[in-house]
């Protein structure tokens, strides 16, 4: 049996709060690239809280879907450990649900629309759909190139091309890390009868197509500056970010490597930092 504070632990635990952090820093950012200028700070408030919410609803029931290959993949995650249950996980997933529609509808009801859109395939995706490999890849990395475009409708701006140049690009780098991460995960996904491209090809195959992504990342990240849609000041934040991925995929092809999973995460905190950093340049340049 957990005590309250190891449920209380395991429980946040389940937000996993620097992805939904990340996805909200999408929004705020969406929205400044629309503008040209920072969101109202109610715009920005629910925006941001609204896919916060959200992105952590998918990740808390993915953890419930997950139980059994994350026995064999994670088992020092919340639910396997013991220190949260089923129905803990669950009701979690309804409150924060909750929540970001709330924040949503007072934004606006396109702004709910879209939010229920993307909630709508997080729950088919770790209900039915993450066993089908780039399919499911692609679905998760859809809805994070949205909180781009859903950061341009908070601030009615959802057709600004910057904004579609970022969801794209965040698209791609989603997808590289979702592939890349599957070719870690092989053993449970076994178990779990995933037909990821880890599985189907095998994980060198595979990694070397999430490697070919990340590449097509630094070349599409020139393009903004090249084309005059963002002034050189923002360069450094992206040739960073470009630096970071560059020397992270070296090391994920190398088999030698212990521990790989950690490279992925050098690249999500790269992107997310450059992202962050934008920001500020724009708030105090």
């Amino acid at each position: 049996m957990s005590t309250p504070g190891r449920r209380l632990s395991g429980l946040l635990r389940l937000f996993r709060f620097e992805l939904p952090l990340a996805a909200g820093v999408c929004v705020l950012l969406g929205g400044l690239l629309a503008l040209g200028q920072l969101p109202t700070p109610a715009e920005a408030a629910l925006g941001f809280l609204s896919v916060f919410c959200v992105s952590a609803a998918a990740l808390i029931l993915n953890d419930y879907f997950d139980l059994e290959s994350d026995r064999i993949n994670a088992p020092e995650r919340p639910l396997p450990a013991g220190l949260v249950t089923e129905r803990d996980v669950v009701l979690l997933f309804m409150i924060v649900t909750l929540v970001g529609f709330v924040a949503s509808a007072l934004i606006s009801v396109r702004a709910l629309a879209t939010v229920m859109v993307v909630w709508a395939v997080g729950l088919l995706y770790n209900w039915r759909l993450k066993k089908l490999g780039l399919i499911g890849n692609l679905m998760v990395s859809v809805s994070v190139g949205m909180t781009f475009i859903y950061g341009g409708l908070v601030v009615g701006k959802p057709f600004e091309v910057i904004v579609w140049f970022f969801a794209l690009l965040v698209l791609l780098i989603n997808l590289g890390e979702e592939i890349a991460a599957d070719t870690l995960d092989i053993a449970g996904d076994r178990h779990a009868d995933s037909r990821s491209l880890a599985i189907r090809f095998g994980p060198e195959r595979a990694l070397r197509v999430s490697v070919a992504i990340f590449l097509v990342v630094i070349v599409l990240s020139c393009l903004p500056f090249l084309f005059g849609w963002l002034a050189w000041v923002y360069f450094l934040p992206l040739l960073f970010m470009d630096a970071v991925i560059a020397y992270s995929t070296q090391r994920l092809l190398d088999s030698t490597v212990a521990n790989r999973r950690r490279y992925i995460r050098c690249i999500y905190s790269s992107g997310s930092l450059a992202l962050v950093v934008l920001i500020l340049i724009h708030m105090f340049g």
